[in-house]
């Protein structure tokens, strides 16, 4: 059966950008039936400069036809609101995020679609990028490679065990992501203390099938203006990381990890009782985190107890996390 495919698109301000993303939507091998333009209150004009390009584009390719449905925001709703937004207002049965400032590769929603229409099962669907800067030059390194994602953490996902890798780290960037409507049915509403691509991946990763293309299918724009961007950290990034104000980050991804379990719970028999369990643990273990002394020679037992359950591996960056419980500051 063949998929309908809708395009859920967020612009904030970025008429610098636009044109090149929605020619590179016009130009796909598979075009969508429908973009949904999702405005967060912009004061410049990217939504006139989107409607004038699409046109353009379809002027120079007769028998396309692409739908593009606008929604202006009068008051800002911020990232994972305005897409929730723009997601819900979506018809078609797959629905590919975007961001305003990217470029598509032209087969980018043929190649994604082709897997959902094989694969009855998958819910949801992501991919590497090409970094690139302002002027789309190459920035030397993909998106994975910037994120570090080893391989072992591919190998999970394909093997059907996205939810473990999830719970340690999240690996989707919206950009690259295309999903199944009918994920929205359990994911919204979205919490607001989540990144949209974050939730809608983990929660799909625990009724059903996620898997990811280790091609590079954009061109992920850095820039300055980014809302939410991707770059490797260095050695010494990583030191000042490590030796950083811990801040309420791990009481923040405790009520993360609280709210995921809660929505979970309410689905009730489509999430299996291995997963709640698996939650679960994760919750005590950002509980242990979060509750941990000001004194880093008071947290030197608690956190070499608690590496050696093991939980530091399941449920974050291993080691890594263990070098920052006792040497960040509070």
């Amino acid at each position: 059966m063949t998929l309908s495919i809708s395009v859920a698109l967020c612009t904030y301000n970025g008429a610098r950008f636009i044109a090149e993303q929605v020619r590179s939507i016009c130009a796909q091998t598979r075009p969508p039936s429908e973009i949904v333009l999702s405005d967060d209150a912009s004061t410049d004009d990217c939504i006139e400069v989107a409607r004038a390009t699409l046109e353009a584009c379809l002027a120079e390719r007769p028998g396309h036809s692409i739908a593009l449905r606008v929604i202006r925001n009068a008051t800002a709703l911020r990232v994972t609101k305005n897409f929730e937004q723009a997601v819900a207002a979506c018809t078609g049965d797959l629905i590919a995020l975007s961001d305003q400032d990217d470029v598509w590769h032209p087969e980018r929603l043929a190649r994604m679609a082709a897997e959902f229409e094989k694969r009855a099962d998958l819910l949801l669907l992501h991919s590497d990028a090409r970094l690139v800067d302002g002027e789309r030059r190459d920035l030397g390194q993909s998106l994975f490679h910037a994120l570090e994602v080893k391989q072992f953490e591919l190998d999970w996902i394909h093997g059907g065990q996205a939810f473990d890798v999830f719970l340690r780290r999240n690996l989707v960037t919206g950009a690259t992501t295309v999903f199944r409507r009918s994920l929205l049915e359990h994911a919204v509403p979205f919490p607001k203390e989540w990144i949209h691509d974050e939730w809608l991946a983990i929660v799909a990763s625990s009724i059903g099938r996620v898997d990811v293309l280790e091609q590079e299918l954009i061109e992920y724009r850095q820039h300055g203006g980014n809302q939410i961007g991707a770059r490797r950290d260095s050695f010494m990034g990583k030191v000042r990381k490590a030796l950083a104000s811990r801040g309420d980050t791990h009481v923040k991804r405790a009520l993360k990890a609280e709210q995921l379990l809660d929505r979970l719970l309410s689905l009730g028999g489509l999430v299996s009782p291995d997963t709640i369990q698996k939650l679960r643990d994760k919750l005590e273990h950002q509980r242990f985190r979060a509750a941990l002394p000001p004194s880093r020679l008071a947290r030197c037992v608690p956190v070499l107890r608690e590496a050696m359950t093991g939980r530091y591996n399941k449920f974050g960056r291993g080691t890594r996390g263990v070098v920052r419980d006792l040497f960040e500051s509070v």
